[in-house]
C-alpha cells in the first residue's frame, strides 16, 4: 500500500524500474539490502519497510522457495507436500489438482524459506496487534473448493446464505443465483427459507469476472454475453436472486432488465455480504470510492435503480456471525464495508483513490 511512496524514494537513489508492478518495488528493496548472498537479512530488512497486504513467492538463484505473508494476514497462502517437497500456493485447492498434501497456512507475517535441507520460518519483525484476514475472500474471491484459515468458502457462503433468509424472508416462487459466485449462498438461502432452489441462468464459462475488467464498455459488453435464462422456469413466477456483492451494479442492472424483458413477475435481490461503501486500498480492484455504488445511494435508492421489488444486504453482525470464527471483529479485515482499515496510509495515497 506504500509502494508509491517506496518507489519513489528508490527512483531517488538510483532505481530504475522497468515496469509498474509493485512487486518490483519489493525486488529493488531486497537487492539493496543483499550482502554476500544473504538472503535471510535481506528479505527481513525489505519486508520491514513494506505496509499492506502480500502474499509472495520467491525463486532464487539457488534453487531456494522463499514464501512471505504480511503481519496483518490479508490474503492467504498454504503450505503443502508433494512427493516428499515443499509446496506453497495462494489456495488450497491448487494442492487438491497437483495430489499434494496439505500441511497448514503461513501465519500472518511468516517468512518461510525451503530448499534442499528443509523449510526455515523467520518472522517479520514488526508483529501485527490482531490478524485481518480479506473477508472478502470467502465472499467472492476463493474457490468454493478451497479452505482458508481453517474455514471452508464453500461453507462459509452457505452458512451466509442461510443467515440472509433469517434477515430478510420474502415470499416468492424460487430462489436462484447469478452463476458462480452466487451459488452457495444461494443454497443456503433456499434451505434457510424452504423455497425451492432453482438454476434459472445457465453461465457462459468463457466470459471472466465483469466487474474487474479495465474498461465500462468491456464491463457491458462481458454482461450481455454472460448469462442465458431458462426462460420456461422463470417466466411469469416471483423470484429472489441471490448475488455475492454489488459493486458498480453495472451487471445486477443489466441483468434485472432482461428478467423484466423476459416476463418475470417480482424481482428480489438478497445480497450475502453488507453493502461496499469504502475502497479497498489492500489489492482488490475497486480502489476508488466513485466506482461504489453503494457508497453513493441508499439501499432504497439502489432497489429503485435497480429495478427491483426489494433489495436487501446481509448485516455486518450477521456475516460475522456466520463466519463460526472466534472474535471475527479480531479477525477480518472489513474495511470495505465499514471504512475501519487495519493498515493507515497517507493522506495522499488517500486523495489518489478516493476520487
Amino acid at each position: 500500500m506504500n509502494a508509491h511512496i517506496l518507489r519513489r524514494e528508490l527512483e531517488e537513489h538510483g532505481s530504475i524500474f522497468q515496469t509498474t508492478m509493485d512487486s518490483e518495488v519489493f525486488l529493488h528493496l531486497f537487492i539493496k539490502n543483499l550482502v554476500k548472498g544473504n538472503y535471510e537479512n535481506a528479505i527481513l530488512k525489505a519486508v520491514s519497510k513494506i505496509q499492506g497486504a502480500y502474499s509472495m513467492i520467491l525463486l532464487t538463484c539457488k534453487g531456494e522457495i522463499i514464501g512471505m505473508k504480511d503481519p496483518n494476514g490479508f490474503r492467504p497462502l498454504a503450505l503443502g507436500k508433494l512427493n516428499g517437497h515443499y509446496v506453497l500456493a495462494s489456495e488450497t485447492c491448487a494442492f487438491d489438482l497437483i495430489q499434494a498434501e496439505f500441511i497448514r497456512e503461513l501465519d500472518p507475517g511468516e517468512i518461510v524459506i525451503i530448499n534442499e535441507d528443509g523449510i526455515k520460518s523467520l518472522r517479520h519483525p514488526k508483529a501485527a496487534a490482531h490478524k485481518s484476514l480479506c473477508i472478502f475472500e470467502y465472499i467472492y474471491f476463493a474457490r468454493p473448493d478451497s479452505t482458508i484459515d481453517g474455514k471452508n468458502v464453500y461453507e462459509m457462503r452457505k452458512n451466509h446464505g442461510q443467515r440472509l433468509a433469517q434477515e430478510s424472508h420474502v415470499d416468492a416462487d424460487l430462489v436462484m443465483p447469478f452463476p458462480d459466485s452466487g451459488n452457495y449462498a444461494a443454497i443456503g438461502y433456499a434451505r434457510e427459507s424452504g423455497i425451492p432452489f432453482e438454476m434459472g441462468m445457465i453461465r457462459n464459462h468463457y466470459v471472466g469476472r465483469s466487474f474487474i475488467q479495465p474498461t465500462q464498455s468491456m464491463r457491458d459488453f462481458s454482461v450481455r454475453i454472460k448469462l442465458n435464462p431458462v426462460r420456461e422456469l422463470i417466466k411469469g413466477k416471483d423470484i429472489i436472486i441471490i448475488e455475492d456483492s454489488i459493486i458498480r451494479g453495472t451487471t445486477a442492472k443489466t441483468r434485472v432488465r432482461a428478467l423484466r424483458e423476459l416476463g418475470v413477475k417480482k424481482v428480489h435481490m438478497r445480497i450475502s455480504c453488507p453493502p461496499h461503501k469504502f475502497p479497498c486500498y489492500y489489492g482488490i480492484d475497486f480502489s476508488s470510492k466513485g466506482e461504489l455504488i453503494a457508497a453513493e445511494k441508499t439501499v432504497d435508492e439502489l432497489r429503485d435503480y435497480l429495478g427491483l421489488d426489494s433489495l436487501h444486504y446481509l448485516s455486518i453482525e450477521g456475516m460475522l456471525e456466520a463466519s463460526g470464527v472466534k472474535d471475527p471483529e479480531l479477525n477480518f479485515c472489513k474495511a470495505c464495508y465499514d471504512g475501519d482499515y487495519p493498515v493507515p496510509f497517507d493522506p495522499e495515497f488517500t486523495k489518489q483513490c478516493m476520487g
